[in-house]
This record gives structure tokens, sequence and C-alpha cells, in this order.
């Protein structure tokens, strides 16, 4: 009987760490019964670059989207509209519409553009029917409320990297999002997401590991990949009382129901 494989939901596998080393970094995915993985887009100047990679390996989806607490600081940032990113994702292995949402923490003062440029991936995802990645990082009644104003509902998505409360991620799944668990969940003192582990329905769940970001217990501290996913899996299973093959064939089944536009193949 064949091991069932897990999903990394969430990774940057476009980042300078990882040129030039993908085919190390998909030998290790196949190692560790990691089957496939979804890169979020972060900038469109970088939205070619994760299509190639797309496009150049079965296992691989992505998404297209500005990420929100991109402000221009790194470089020429180009803005995205409904269109723009209406046309992107109109390409099959592009799933969903994303890294979208709000970011208090980094960014300070006047955020209305950070709020508006939220409302513009919602639409595009309204228009294209595919689902979104919510980054939310001290700004969940905002991100809550403006997904509620704009119908996010109708076509859902998930709230990646969970690190809210419990009543977050109630209120996240009342409007038919996902939650996924990444690396943060191996950390001892990460009391308050292992409770959401615990607490999310488990046709709702998922798991990632925002490489090259929040490498999980025992690498905490080194780069992340996405075979490291396996590791955030044993945790949730294991908070879960599951084992690690019942929660691979749930979290999975889950990752195909929720980006209903990939495949399996």
């Amino acid at each position: 009987m064949s091991t069932p494989l897990l999903v990394d939901s969430h990774c940057h596998l476009d980042f300078p760490d990882f040129i030039g080393r993908e085919a190390e970094l998909l030998a290790e995915m196949g190692n560790n019964a990691i089957g496939w993985a979804l890169i979020a887009g972060v900038t469109l100047e970088r939205f070619p670059a994760v299509r190639l990679l797309a496009e150049t390996y079965a296992s691989i989806f992505a998404a297209v989207g500005v990420h929100p607490d991109t402000d221009g600081e790194q470089g020429a940032v180009q803005e995205p509209d409904v269109q723009t990113l209406v046309r992107l994702s109109n390409h099959p292995k592009i799933v969903a519409i994303g890294e979208t949402g709000l970011d208090y923490y980094r960014l300070k003062g006047d955020l209305e553009w950070q709020r508006e440029r939220f409302r513009v991936h919602i639409r595009a995802a309204l228009a294209t029917g595919k689902p979104l990645i919510i980054h939310t990082r001290e700004a969940a009644d905002d991100t809550l409320r403006i997904l509620k104003e704009e119908g996010a509902g109708a076509v859902g998505g998930v709230f990646h990297c969970f690190t809210e409360t419990t009543a977050v991620a109630e209120a996240a799944l009342d409007l038919g999002f996902h939650i996924s668990m990444s690396g943060i969940v191996t950390f001892k003192n990460a009391l308050q997401i292992k409770e959401v582990a615990k607490m999310v329905p488990i046709d709702r769940l998922l798991v990632e590991t925002d490489s090259p970001y929040l490498a999980p217990v025992p690498f905490r501290g080194k780069q992340n990949q996405p075979a490291w996913v396996k590791h955030v899996a044993e945790e949730v299973a294991r908070l879960r009382g599951l084992s690690l093959d019942e929660l691979a064939i749930a979290t999975t089944n889950n990752f195909f129901q929720l980006f209903k536009s990939a495949s399996r193949a």
C-alpha cells in the first residue's frame, strides 16, 4: 500500500535562496512523501519566474498576487488591478489569487492603500472563481471586515501561516475559509497555535512551510524547504490524535477540493 502524499500549500520556491536548487528540493519532497507544492505570488515583477516553475514541474502550482507589505521600498513594484490579476490567473497552473491581505506589523501609518490593494485581489478572485490566499498580521479585524464587505465567502480560500486566536479562526471558518498550519505549530511556546490546530474541522485544515521561512522543529533556525512540511503534519497529527497517514489524506483532499483547478496528475 502506497504512502499517502502531503501537499505544501504555501512556499516561495522562486526566492533567490532557491535559484538553481529546484531539482534538489523536488527530490527531497519525493523522499519525504510530499507530492505537490503551491508557490504564492508576492509581486507582479516576480510572477514570470513563479509561472515558469509551475509550467516546468508537474508537482508545482502557483498563485498570482502582490503581498500586502510590498510598498516599493525594495524597488519598483507594479500595483495590481483587477484586470491584470484576472489575465495572469488565466493559466492551468495558476490556481489561486494571492498572497494578499493586511499586515499592520511591518508597516505603520496610513495603510488605506493596503486595504484597497486587498479589495482588488478579492474582486479578481470573485471574477475568476479562484480562491484567495490570505496573509494577516496584527490586522485580523480589518481583514475579516473587508472579506465580508467584498463577499469573499463566495470563493473562499485559506488563511495561511495562521498565527491568530481561536476566535479569529472561528470567524474565518464561518466565512468559508480554510486554516493552514506552518512550522510555528511545532514551536514549544506556540500554545495558542496548537489550540487552533486542534479545533479546526479536519475538512478545513491545510499544512504548509512558508519556506524559506519558519523551519519547523527539529530544523528551527535553518532555511526551510517544502520537504519539511512533513514535520508540520506530524505535529498537527499528534495534537489531534491522528496518524500521519490520516492527516496526509485529509489535508491533501482539502487542498484539491479548495484549489479546484489543481490537478493531482
